[in-house]
């Protein structure tokens, strides 16, 4: 069973109060590859495995008789029937939504949607009918579903996002939500504030460049002490297991650290070489972020160590890297709406 808790704490930062009270949902580790939650829809309310994602804005789950939607590992997928919710509102018109591995496609509609004890009505979802974009790690992944996180901004059809909507409707005392991703072990999403026990010292705020996805300035990028990228920018990802980059400076640093490609494009080293490895430094806003070798390998198994850092191409005025999972395992992440930012502290 997934838990889900309350807390109470109050939460403050140099600024004052952030959150008397905030709703947190735990987050579910599958092997630091996938992180996912649950999300509850309809009246009865029917559980849902969802990844959170930062990375887009928009609610789907599977529809009833969804073509291509396969099976999670454990257990077949949820799928959402709108006969069997009291408070099921019909909207009907196309949905269809992009993402790095492919498209998904189906129909609008409306329910009540919980997160823990958040509860939201009339929220605008999607039924999906074909998942088959998603490829082979949706059709035998954990979860059922995705849950965007990002800024109204980018939602599909200009649709009212869940936070939207909570934040509207008082179900979240304040727009501010935070992850705490656990390595090799489960984490916590906070609704309404952040859980100061889950990081040390004191939150360092950035600016987000546009209020689309969690875009933030990088200054400077250092494999070691030797410079490998300048004057860029990097999405806060939820939705993306690893990091990403341009192919060259992606192939620099891989080099750097001695590791070799695949076909596939992944790079490997011997999992013994990685206590060797440079830090690779993020220099953001006056402050650096480092990761250090264990912090940016995945054993592979037979004492080989994949680098948890892929190619990806994005031309202009697309943001340059993506710090995904990897990198908010090291670090706890808070995203705050209201103020338009992201707040970095070491995670415990």
């Amino acid at each position: 069973m997934i838990k889900v808790s309350c807390k109470k704490d109050a939460l403050t930062d140099s600024e004052g109060v952030i959150s008397d009270s905030s709703d947190s949902i735990v987050i579910k580790n599958f092997m630091n590859s996938q992180y996912y939650g649950v999300v509850e829809i309809g009246s009865p309310p029917k559980e849902f495995r969802v990844i959170y994602d930062t990375g887009s804005a928009n609610l789907w789950v599977p529809k009833e008789g969804c073509e291509n939607c396969g099976k999670r590992i454990v257990g077949k997928k949820a799928k959402y029937d709108s006969s069997d919710s009291s408070t099921y509102e019909e909207n009907g018109d196309d949905f269809m939504i992009t993402y790095g591995s492919g498209a998904v496609s189906g129909v609008w509609s409306y329910d009540t949607v919980n997160l823990g004890d958040v509860e939201v009505t009339k929220q605008p979802f999607a039924e999906v009918q074909d998942a088959g974009g998603l490829g082979f790690g949706y059709t035998i992944g954990h979860f059922d579903g995705i849950l965007g996180l990002a800024f109204p901004g980018i939602s599909i059809d200009g649709t009212t996002t869940v936070l939207e909507n909570a934040q509207l409707q008082n179900a979240i005392p304040e727009p501010v939500f935070s992850f705490y991703l656990g390595d090799n072990s489960d984490g916590e999403l906070t609704f309404g504030g952040y859980d100061s026990s889950k990081f040390e010292g004191e939150l360092t705020w950035i600016d987000v460049l546009e209020p689309t996805y969690w875009l933030i300035p990088v200054d400077t990028i250092n494999v070691g002490k030797e410079l490998l990228a300048e004057r860029t920018s990097a999405v806060v990802d939820s939705g993306t297991s690893l990091m990403t980059g341009p192919s060259k400076k992606v192939k620099k640093y891989a080099a750097a650290v001695g590791a070799k490609p695949n076909p596939a494009g992944q790079y490997f080293l011997d999992c013994k070489d990685t206590r060797s490895m440079p830090d690779l430094v993020f220099g953001i806003n006056g402050d650096e972020y480092t990761l250090e070798g264990k912090d940016i390998i995945i054993d592979a198994g037979n004492g080989q160590c994949l680098l948890a850092i892929m190619a990806m191409d994005m031309p202009p005025p697309n943001p340059q890297w993506i710090l995904g999972d990897v990198f908010m395992r090291k670090y706890y992440t808070v995203f705050d709406f209201g103020n338009e930012r992201v707040g970095f502290a070491k995670s415990l």
